[in-house]
């Protein structure tokens, strides 16, 4: 008990020195002194996610994010391979039950009239995502989650529905950019993705180069690995994988649950 009492103290302090360097603008502290975290996710429940990307994950000791589309056939078709998933430290999050997107956005034909988010309230898509918590948990048993807003589209019927769940994630990724610019302005439940698609490995590994040099991090979300849509090549993935496990002293690459509670933990009070 003295040593954890220690420990608690240790942490308390740790915290609040990261609170107070990122309000006078020092560098960021992340929890082994590296210079960048990098968050690898994967949306919509793919194939190509269980056969290439988590091996792909698993060998390199790295752990990513699988947001999860959970009317998907590949979720109740594979559900055993998804609590391994779980089960091996990677993340599952939610991404609504049905993928609701508006359709009246450019290059939304393949948007159904069933899933076009112009159509539904934000109260009802609101329930419909805490019913996806449910359903997550019973799959990995876990109760703290994130969320990531499909094609980026925030109004349901409208009204943005971002503030009927904030309460129910610890973090939300909600709109597109590149490299976090600034982490103690960051907003936990407004956080920007890069979504990359036929790339090369060197081009991710230049965008992880970018998020050192800014001390702060970058927030991967792939689609297709090797297959399936929005694809990028199981070669480039794998790539990125190897630079990343090769430098561990430089980056931080963890489930971008785990990365934003300790950004949350950190950051100046609002």
């Amino acid at each position: 008990m003295k040593y954890a009492g220690t420990l608690l103290l240790a942490t308390a302090l740790l915290n609040l020195w990261g609170s107070a360097a990122a309000a006078e603008g020092q560098p960021f502290r992340w929890p082994k002194g590296e210079r960048a975290a990098v968050s690898l996710a994967y949306d919509d429940a793919l194939n190509s996610q269980l056969d290439t990307a988590i091996p792909a994950l698993n060998q390199a000791g790295l752990r990513g994010s699988f947001y999860l589309t959970l009317s998907s056939d590949v979720v109740g078709q594979r559900m055993s391979e998804w609590r391994a998933a779980a089960a091996a430290g990677h993340e599952l999050g939610n991404h609504t039950l049905f993928h609701q997107c508006s359709r009246s956005g450019p290059d939304r034909a393949w948007v159904s009239a069933d899933n076009d988010l112009d159509k539904i309230s934000a109260s009802q898509l609101a329930a419909q995502i805490r019913v996806g918590n449910t359903l997550l948990q019973a799959i990995d048993g876990k109760t703290e989650r994130s969320f990531t807003a499909p094609c980026g589209d925030l109004l349901a019927a409208g009204q943005n529905y971002l503030p009927l769940i904030k309460g129910d994630f610890v973090a939300i990724k909600a709109v597109f950019g590149g490299v976090v610019p600034d982490m103690a302005k960051l907003d936990p439940h407004a956080v920007g993705v890069v979504v990359p698609v036929d790339v090369s490995g060197a081009q991710l590994i230049a965008l992880v180069k970018q998020a050192a040099a800014a001390g702060t991090m970058i927030n991967f979300t792939f689609h297709g690995i090797g297959g399936d849509h929005l694809s990028v090549s199981a070669q480039a993935h794998a790539e990125l994988l190897g630079y990343l496990s090769s430098h561990r002293e430089l980056y931080w690459t963890d489930t971008f649950l785990n990365i934003m509670k300790h950004v949350r933990a950190a950051q100046p009070s609002q």
